[in-house]
């Protein structure tokens, strides 16, 4: 995106412009997971996309003298690191398996389980109509859930446990924000996510579980591996400049562009056309999101304003 756009607007347009720019990159690292998962197991595509994000972000961060050492708060570095690997590997699993949009609409519970865990770990006050959002959108996602489940057997949960460990990934970087550089953060959180994928990779040597094995690859799909981490890098980037140009309540609803772009590239890529009963429970899972981010815009004790490290 040319510099000179960004700054022909104001910073409050130009941070939406990137956001919405940074929505539609995801889905084309969930598509590029989804195609690679015919040859390589989940866990190695993990592997190979957190240590090529983390080494593209250092590689921008020593470029601008940024990268910071070790910032402490080990505890929450790790818990934060852990949970985005198994989230991902969740992910990835589940896209192997389903239709994209229907795994990405599954997965968007996520900002639901984040407003829970917020009221029972943080002790933040939730209204009660911000608890029946909940409850409608985790109908959403039992009505989505349902069909898959008679075809797709219980891979269908995979995106919903992925929801729950992005969750939990929020829960620890939300006591490291402010505290470490946005960039630097997520430098510390690939490392460890790749250090946790290295380790069930070498566990794989003594299984036969596919999830966790070493496939050989080609060169064409190590080209792929090397364009999800620098998709990955580039997306947290714009969404790190995005929020240092708008605050995080009028940004939050546009995570939602991730759904339009999972389903467009599903149709395109792969094929696949959600049913009416997906879109029936995507259009739940929407409007009870949206409603809580609304809420919570106008309530900042809220859980959604750390959206802002999400990819």
């Amino acid at each position: 995106m040319p510099l000179s756009l960004l700054q022909r607007l104001r910073p409050a347009d130009a941070g939406m412009l990137l956001m919405a720019l940074a929505m539609f990159l995801i889905p084309m690292m969930d598509a590029s997971a989804k195609y690679l998962s015919q040859w390589l197991s989940a866990v190695q595509i993990v592997a190979a996309r957190f240590a090529l994000q983390s080494l593209f972000i250092a590689m921008i961060l020593i470029g601008q003298r940024r990268l910071q050492s070790w910032p402490g708060h080990g505890g929450w570095l790790c818990a934060s690191g852990v949970s985005i690997a198994l989230a991902i590997v969740a992910l990835v699993e589940g896209l192997h398996h389903m239709p994209l949009a229907n795994a990405i609409a599954i997965f968007f519970i996520e900002p639901l389980l984040l407003m829970l865990l917020s009221a029972w770990l943080l002790k933040e006050h939730i209204s009660r109509d911000r608890y029946l959002a909940v409850l409608a959108g985790l109908a959403g996602a039992l009505i989505v859930i349902r069909p898959n489940w008679s075809t797709y057997g219980w891979v269908v949960l995979l995106p919903a446990l992925a929801a729950l460990g992005y969750a939990i990934h929020f829960i620890s970087i939300r006591h490291l924000a402010g505290q470490v550089d946005g960039l630097s953060l997520q430098f510390w959180n690939g490392l460890i996510a790749t250090l946790v994928a290295l380790l069930l990779l070498g566990s794989g040597l003594f299984s036969d579980w596919s999830l966790i094995s070493w496939q050989p690859m080609a060169w064409t799909q190590a080209g792929w591996l090397v364009l999800m981490g620098a998709l990955s890098a580039l997306t947290y980037m714009l969404i790190n400049a995005a929020f240092k140009r708008t605050e995080a309540g009028v940004l939050a609803p546009f995570q939602y562009l991730e759904i339009i772009g999972a389903t467009t590239l599903g149709y395109l890529v792969f094929g696949d056309l959600p049913d009416a009963l997906t879109w029936l429970g995507t259009a739940l899972i929407l409007m009870s999101g949206l409603y809580v981010v609304r809420h919570g815009r106008q309530h900042p004790a809220g859980s959604n304003n750390v959206k802002q490290l999400d990819v």
